[in-house]
């Protein structure tokens, strides 16, 4: 999932999530932020090493209805345990459905379809572009959100660093252009559903829990479909791909959104996001250590140069008078609706 476009999506579904917060800062988590920071990053960073393996024994379309049966268990529980009730109104269940092809089946599709023939360390990186991508449609569908030369030469830094990983100067040599035209669509998918569910979903007056679990929910059965006719159900069972996962589902979906949502109302969502720059280089290490795969020197290289970029096209000028901090405070209040924006 894109990270970064997750920290918005908590806030812009629902006010709820901004009006409940005194009550929850009286209730102080057990575990320090930091290191449920620190468990969010690495449960991010170790998914895509779990799509590869997963990929090992089940068709793409199976890991990834797989991911989202075992995602939305995570989420039903959730539910239970908070005694929280699923949206009633007809027109919430059709955005969502539409939210969940785009937040989920088919970018949670492609990184496994990618993966069949690009290095998890790739697909991790590509992952990355999602705030680059957000960056670029955001000034084409969100009249309000007019980009600065900063955040423009964050765009071309960070492309500029997609070509690096890439190796463009050698004629993207070794390179399969498929799987990683595939990974970076999933990255350009998650912000496309971003500013879908801003525009529809924003203050529908459902709790964030609810409103995800019904999208994770609707997901899976898009993935259902689409697995039998396109994949059919596995003649076998391999143990080690299925716990992969059932590893990715429960942790690397439902757990990891729940650690999410707390952390963006314990901290914020400017400081949440920052596990989007612990990703890449988490997986990238993953990929190496555990599975073996190759590293040039350009990788991480350009690596380093897209998270930075990405870094850059986050930074907003605060309006006069208002000092960074209490914009942020007043755009939270305001629920990202129509002054700015968010699975």
């Amino acid at each position: 999932m894109c990270y970064e476009i997750v920290c918005r999506i908590v806030v812009g579904m629902t006010t709820a999530t901004v009006t409940e917060a005194p009550a929850r800062a009286s209730r102080r988590p057990a575990l320090d932020w930091r290191l449920r920071f620190g468990v969010l990053s690495l449960i991010w960073g170790f998914s895509f090493l779990l799509i590869k393996v997963g990929t090992d024994g089940y068709a793409p379309f199976q890991v990834t209805f797989g991911r989202l049966m075992f995602g939305t268990l995570v989420l039903a529980a959730a539910m239970v345990v908070k005694r929280e009730r699923l949206p009633r109104r007809a027109r919430t269940w059709g955005h969502l459905a539409i939210a969940a092809f785009l937040l989920n089946a088919l970018p949670f599709s492609l990184f496994a379809y990618s993966e069949l023939t690009i290095p998890s360390t790739l697909a991790g990186i590509c992952n990355a572009t999602s705030p680059l991508w957000g960056m670029l449609l955001s000034v084409v569908a969100l009249s309000e959100d007019r980009p600065t030369r900063v955040r423009v030469a964050g765009l071309g830094l960070g492309f500029l660093g997609v070509l690096t990983v890439l190796g463009a100067w050698e004629g993207f040599s070794g390179l399969d252009f498929a799987g990683t035209v595939m990974a970076l669509s999933a990255s350009l998918s998650y912000p496309i559903g971003w500013i879908y569910v801003r525009r529809t979903l924003a203050g529908v007056g459902y709790s964030h829990i609810s409103l995800t679990g019904a999208q994770l929910f609707l997901a899976m059965v898009q993935l259902a479909v689409v697995t039998v006719v396109f994949a059919g159900v596995p003649t076998q069972v391999d143990v080690v791909p299925l716990l992969a996962i059932a590893a990715l589902g429960a942790l690397g979906t439902g757990l990891a959104l729940l650690i999410q949502y707390g952390l963006v109302a314990e901290v914020g969502p400017t400081t949440a996001q920052m596990v989007t720059y612990f990703i890449p280089v988490i997986a990238t290490g993953a990929g190496v250590v555990v599975l073996g795969e190759s590293l040039s020197w350009s990788t991480p290289v350009g690596a380093v140069v897209v998270l930075a970029g990405a870094a850059l096209t986050q930074v907003r000028r605060a309006p006069d008078g208002v000092a960074g901090s209490d914009r942020l405070r007043l755009r939270v209040r305001g629920g990202w609706s129509r002054s700015s924006s968010r699975p």
